[in-house]
């Protein structure tokens, strides 16, 4: 039997991870072509997705003070059989930004800022054995820029020359946009201290002193908001040649997968058919192929039952959904409204289209191109296709659709003023699972309708209908829940699947279908024929005639009441 390797789910420390053994997709072939690419590079990547272990693999391969390890750490991989000339030869700054708190005011947020940077420095001074008079020369500065410049100045005098890393540059930025936008000018803008810490960089690789730099985080809106005080890095994010740089693709997610059920009596392309569902999805350049988050696998894999060979409880890791949780603050940026539109237009219609932006001036509009190309950033949305002009964009993959049907949830309490506790949700879900009994949930939705129906600005059609609908299935995760599904050129508008860990009652296709009042008992009746047959069509379909324990359910509504049958 293979021996599974160790998982280093949660660890962004390189030397751990190379000199434990961890499992770890060799990234190193990319130092050579970052190095004949330029000196200054950006790279934005959603959370999650390997940024910190790739800024750790640069830091121990350029640092001087692990030339002794070199071997150790790299002799396995593609750089340690191909080093470049650069192998250890700087002095290794690196700083990040995460955790800084944005909700008690600028001066917090400042006062946040320069801890980042003096624990950097500070960290840089001891390490490469400065005197003691730089420690101090730098604590006793109050503002970031002046401290890094102070470290910069010991560095000068030396002729030493700096590698500077930094990590996680936007992540205050992204929670103070949605938080404060006056704040995030005061702070990033002309005169601000942000701003002001960059062109002290950006003067430092003018005098050579920081040779060259690496930078991550997650959207360009702070990177484009400081313009002419920074404006000679490379933004890699949608370049071709790297489009692999993080994440795996799916061959690397295989060679993970298939240790992973031997011996179990799971197909491990049956597994693998489940893993892409979740977490695959993701292009930066429309040329690109689809990628997995890296950080989604491995807690697939971290948390599979051996034992049992059943799949994680929750396919949805809580960091993962808290950490994007916090990102979905960004949708008020702009019209909420039209904001709202996009994300149900997307979760409708399955994609949306748009002008790719690379840019955010968010002193002029920020308008629907400019949302869609943000939700791309942040991985809410995808690239699936495109002319290089109008690209289109769908949701990556199950794991963020489930979060946006969370977020819908929310929205549609706070935008109707309706109550929706959740355990009378899940009540009314966990009714149809255990034993197939749809009522409940029948009457949860006539519920929320009955409410809508009173409010003069409530729209109905089916697409919005369907949205109510799936909203409600989605505060579970026992099934695999498709919406419109291609099955044989047809799309049935939901379809329930059993998934490992779980044994449920049964498998459920709905089919929705909305008769308008005016319409009368005549396209009452009139819809519900036209389901009856829709859901016959369905049933003769080889794919779902092969659903075990399938019950099909005709579900009719005309705004306000819901009928429901089940179809035999």
């Amino acid at each position: 039997m293979t021996t599974l390797p160790k998982l280093p789910y949660g660890l962004s420390n390189f030397r751990q991870v190379a000199l434990e053994e961890y499992f770890y997709i060799d990234r190193t072939g990319y130092i050579a072509k970052l190095e004949a690419h330029g000196r200054y590079h950006v790279l934005m990547r959603p959370r999650r997705f390997g940024k910190s272990l790739f800024l750790s693999m640069l830091e121990h391969y350029y640092d001087q003070r692990r030339k002794p390890e070199f071997e150790a750490l790299f002799g396995k991989l593609h750089v340690g059989r191909n080093p470049t000339p650069l192998a250890n030869a700087y002095q290794v700054l690196v700083l990040d930004f995460s955790g800084i708190d944005t909700s008690r005011g600028i001066d917090v947020l400042l006062q946040g800022f320069a801890f980042r940077v003096e624990y950097g420095a500070l960290s840089f001074l001891e390490r490469y054995g400065y005197p003691q008079d730089a420690i101090n020369a730098v604590q006793q500065q109050s503002l970031p820029q002046a401290k890094l410049g102070m470290l910069l100045r010991y560095v000068a005098q030396t002729g030493q020359k700096i590698l500077l890393l930094i990590d996680e540059y936007d992540h205050f930025a992204n929670s103070l946009l949605a938080e404060d936008m006056d704040a995030f000018r005061s702070a990033v803008g002309k005169g601000g201290f942000v701003r002001s810490f960059y062109e002290t960089i950006k003067s430092a690789t003018q005098a050579g002193t920081i040779d060259r730099f690496f930078i991550t985080g997650v959207t360009a809106i702070m990177l484009d908001s400081l313009t002419s005080g920074f404006n000679i890095a490379k933004n890699l994010t949608f370049e071709e040649d790297f489009h692999d740089i993080l994440g795996f693709t799916r061959e690397e997610t295989f060679s993970l997968i298939r240790p992973l059920v031997e011996g179990c009596k799971l197909d491990a392309e049956t597994v693998m058919e489940d893993v892409t569902h979740w977490y695959n999805g993701y292009r930066f350049h429309r040329r690109g192929h689809a990628i997995y988050n890296s950080d989604m696998v491995l807690y697939f894999a971290d948390n599979f039952d051996h034992k049992n060979c059943a799949y994680p409880d929750r396919m949805l890791d809580e960091n993962i959904a808290s950490d994007y949780s916090k990102l979905m603050a960004l949708f008020s940026i702009g019209d909420q409204e039209d904001n709202y539109r996009v994300l149900e237009a997307l979760v409708t219609d399955g994609e949306v289209i748009a002008q790719q932006q690379r840019r955010f001036d968010l002193d002029k509009t920020f308008g629907r191109d400019e949302f869609i190309s943000l939700l791309a950033y942040v991985g809410f949305a995808s690239l699936s296709g495109g002319d290089g002009n109008d690209m289109r964009y769908a949701i990556p993959n199950h794991v963020i659709r489930e979060l946006y049907f969370q977020y819908f949830l929310v929205e549609l309490e706070q935008r109707n003023h309706v109550d929706l506790p959740i355990w009378e949700v899940r009540n009314a879900l966990r009714a149809l699972y255990r034993a197939n009994d749809i009522e409940p949930l029948r009457s949860q939705l006539e519920r929320v309708l009955q409410h809508l129906s009173n409010r003069d600005s409530m729209r109905m059609d089916e697409k919005h209908l369907k949205v109510i609908l799936v909203t409600l299935l989605f505060q579970t995760s026992v099934w695999r829940l498709q919406s419109e599904p291609e099955v044989n050129r047809r799309y049935p508008d939901v379809l329930l699947r059993e998934r490992s860990p779980f044994e449920l009652a049964g498998q459920h296709l709905i089919e929705l279908k909305y008769a308008k009042k005016q319409e009368g008992e005549a396209g009452w009746e009139a819809k519900r024929q036209e389901g009856l047959e829709q859901i016959a069509a369905y049933r003769a379909l080889p794919e779902i005639a092969a659903m075990a324990k399938l019950h099909s359910w005709l579900m009719l509504s005309d705004g306000e009441r819901v009928d429901v049958m089940e179809v035999a």
